[in-house]
């Protein structure tokens, strides 16, 4: 079994150690909050430290939970070693962290894996077999919405790096392609980065917009596909789908599962197989380009 340790148990570092725990491949947990470290890992009775470093000997692959802006700089002296990696999205705060932490992994041979959760919603994946089947036809828009109120703990990056990435992965992964074009419209209001955006991607013969916010009162995860035979309508949190067209309704039977639970496996299990991750490194880079070039970095 491989034996994999977490750097940062904030609320998605904990969800991290609960389910490799539930896996029985947990070995070690990091956190710079001594008392935080010490209690998770005496829940799951596993090594716990303050220190990063420790863990290079100790585990065969990690998971970086740690904001964005320390993305690169945790994940360095593990990629260097070797050592597997699954970080959280965005892969970086910057595009030349991020083709250095690719470039690390293909030179040292380490799994890179970037958490882009969304691609593993069974929503999502039974989304991306009816567009290739044709139900919809030609996909004409994508129209997602992903909106919450302002969580205080956003401090690092704006709502484009913390939001947006996740359906930029999403639409991109349901088309198969990359955009021609970004256009995009950014404000800030309360948060020391942008809080809200829409996003218009051209993909040629589809244009997606994404509309991205920290000013609704209530949690909105949503996407629409409008092809010339067909719509879909896509719940993220509920997963639910959806397709109607001119004669029939299609409620899709989707078996709902933790997205994060079979984005782990599918760690664990690229690294047991020699194969590539779902979201590799340099999917993770193509995605946070996108980003930037949306804020107009």
């Amino acid at each position: 079994m491989i034996k994999v340790g977490v750097i940062g148990l904030g609320n998605m570092g904990q969800h991290h150690a609960r389910i490799y725990a539930g896996m029985g491949c947990l070995a070690a947990v990091v956190d710079t909050d001594l008392d935080r470290a010490r209690a998770i890992g005496e829940r799951y009775g596993v090594y716990w430290s303050h220190v990063a470093a420790d863990l290079l000997y100790m585990v065969d692959a990690v998971s970086i939970v740690v904001p964005t802006t320390q993305h690169s700089i945790v994940a360095h002296d593990f990629l260097q070693s070797g050592m597997h990696c699954l970080v959280e999205k965005p892969i970086a705060v910057s595009y030349d962290e991020g083709l250095g932490m690719v470039m690390l992994a293909k030179c040292h041979g380490a799994t890179l894996a970037i958490g882009h959760i969304e691609h593993f919603n069974p929503a999502v994946v039974k989304l991306k077999e009816v567009v290739e089947s044709g139900i919809l036809g030609k996909i004409l828009t994508i129209v997602t919405k992903r909106v919450n109120p302002y969580v205080e703990r956003m401090q690092d990056v704006g709502v484009v790096i913390d939001s947006a990435t996740h359906d930029i992965g999403v639409v991109r992964y349901l088309l198969g392609k990359e955009p021609r074009s970004v256009f995009a419209r950014t404000g800030r209001e309360m948060a020391h980065k942008e809080d809200y955006a829409t996003i218009v991607l051209d993909f040629g013969e589809t244009i997606a917009t994404i509309e991205v916010n920290w000013f609704t009162p209530h949690k909105v995860r949503t996407l629409t596909a409008t092809g010339t035979k067909g719509i879909a309508s896509l719940d993220y949190i509920e997963q639910t789908l959806v397709v109607r067209n001119s004669r029939d309704t299609t409620v899709f039977d989707i078996e709902n599962c933790e997205p994060l639970t079979l984005e782990l496996q599918d760690f664990i299990q690229s690294i047991e197989q020699h194969r590539p991750p779902k979201v590799d490194g340099a999917e993770g880079l193509a995605i946070l380009g996108i980003a930037l070039e949306s804020t107009g970095k």
